[in-house]
């Protein structure tokens, strides 16, 4: 299974992951076409610069006739970037995200200027973008994936501002660099045909950043609330390093964090920041191969808990479904006895923490009880799979457990068999017997 590693020791950035999927073999061309398909007038300039010794690819998207414009005073427009956060503004009925909030340590260079008034006259919401990106001529996997990170970058905004998502709306010049960083690196991404995504824990630098409303501690406040769950620390520059389209992309490949897994690493990727600092490669590297044998690596699932003496089954019951139906990855029912010697329930649900909250409020809103506990637990999966097999009885899919290639696990689906011993009037371990057979075949 082929497998990449993300270690953001200096951060990520959508223009630095841009980069790291050039170096790691992604063709140019893959993205450019991806830039075409969206028909905004932008394009990519691709160069490769120094960052403390590091040769890297340094990714700039332009819009119009900017990089003409651009093209002979390019250092000096670097040395003038700004922050592409998605910065928020009010009016009395509108609400606007535009570029100038934040002061940038990585992202691209604004080549048009805009001014209030103009902003709010070329908005774009989240339906637009949505629009717009379902219109292009890609391959689903890479629509889904962008049209994802814009839903996560909404919702952070939406949270931080305490406004409805559907009030949001982006400054056309920002959300072309932002529609075109987030589309190009869905297509790169699925160029590549990772099996399993890893990362490191990010460094989201340090000191203060200018946002909009005012002067913030990094990470901004739009970072921090898409890097909930991830792990995160802040080290060697006092300088922003994670920004909100890293973060936003980061969030979708939903990664393992941790260490490098076991892997045989055949390409490697630096992507390079806007900046250059002292001793400290300002790169996001990118290592892709294939997975070698060695210890699983462990993924890290959040685990809900509240235990209940005073519920109905009915509800509890019902409470397990919905949980399931929100994104639960398994719910447990454990007879605890509690105090005063009453017997009680242990309600657990184990989910990826992007559905925490919505899981929160379903048992607060749906139980009796007065709070939850909330912990990370770290978790060892096989690879899931199926198939299926044509028996006497009908057609009944096996699945199968795998790691690295060698099985463990093969079971008929109970459903399958159910059905199957029901309409032939056998019972269901016959249907069972007669799968493992047909599949042990």
């Amino acid at each position: 299974m082929r497998v990449a590693y993300l270690d953001c020791f200096a951060g990520i950035s959508g223009d630095m992951f841009l980069g790291a999927l050039i170096g790691a073999g992604v063709p140019v061309e893959v993205l450019r076409e991806a830039v075409a398909a969206l028909d905004l007038g932008a394009s990519l300039k691709v160069e490769t610069v120094d960052r403390s010794g590091i040769s890297c690819t340094k990714v700039n998207v332009f819009e119009g006739a900017s990089l003409a414009e651009d093209a002979h005073s390019h250092e000096p427009v670097l040395q003038q970037q700004t922050h592409k956060e998605l910065a928020y503004t009010q009016e009395p009925k509108t609400r606007h995200l535009h570029k100038g909030g934040h002061a940038h340590t990585h992202e691209e260079p604004i080549h048009e200027t805009h001014t209030h008034k103009e902003s709010h006259a070329h908005g774009r919401s989240l339906s637009a973008i949505r629009t717009l990106i379902h219109a292009a001529k890609l391959a689903e996997p890479v629509k889904e994936r962008a049209i994802r990170a814009f839903e996560l970058l909404g919702d952070a905004e939406a949270r931080v501002h305490n406004v409805p998502v559907e009030e949001i709306h982006f400054h056309e010049v920002g959300a072309v660099d932002a529609i075109v960083d987030i589309v190009v690196a869905s297509a790169g991404i699925h160029h590549l045909r990772i099996g399993a995504w890893y990362c490191s824990p990010v460094n989201v630098g340090g000191g203060m950043v200018q946002c909009a409303h005012g002067t913030f501690p990094v990470p901004a406040p739009a970072t921090a609330d898409l890097l909930r769950g991830v792990p995160t620390y802040s080290a060697h520059v006092q300088k922003e390093l994670a920004t909100p389209t890293g973060a936003a992309l980061l969030r979708t490949l939903e990664p393992t964090f941790g260490p490098q897994p076991a892997m045989k690493v055949e390409q490697i990727g630096y992507g390079a920041g806007a900046h250059s600092f002292d001793g400290f490669p300002n790169v996001l590297r990118l290592s892709i191969g294939e997975a070698a044998d060695g210890p699983s690596a462990a993924q890290t699932v959040t685990v809900i808990e509240t235990a209940l003496d005073d519920l109905s089954p009915q509800v509890l019951a019902h409470v397990t479904e919905a949980a399931l139906a929100k994104g639960a990855l398994d719910v447990m029912l454990t007879p605890v006895i509690m105090k005063k010697g009453r017997p009680g329930t242990l309600l657990t649900v184990l989910c990826n923490e992007r559905d925490r909250q919505a899981l929160e409020h379903l048992i607060l809103s749906e139980t009796s009880t007065l709070g939850v506990r909330i912990r990370q637990d770290q978790r060892v999966c096989l690879d899931r799979g199926h198939t299926t097999v044509q028996t006497e009885y009908g057609a009944i899919r096996i699945k199968t457990g795998s790691r690295l290639g060698e099985e463990f696990n093969a079971a008929p689906e109970f459903e399958d068999c159910k059905r199957a011993a029901l309409a032939h009037n056998v019972p269901v371990k016959q249907v069972q017997q007669a799968a493992i057979a047909a599949y042990r075949r």
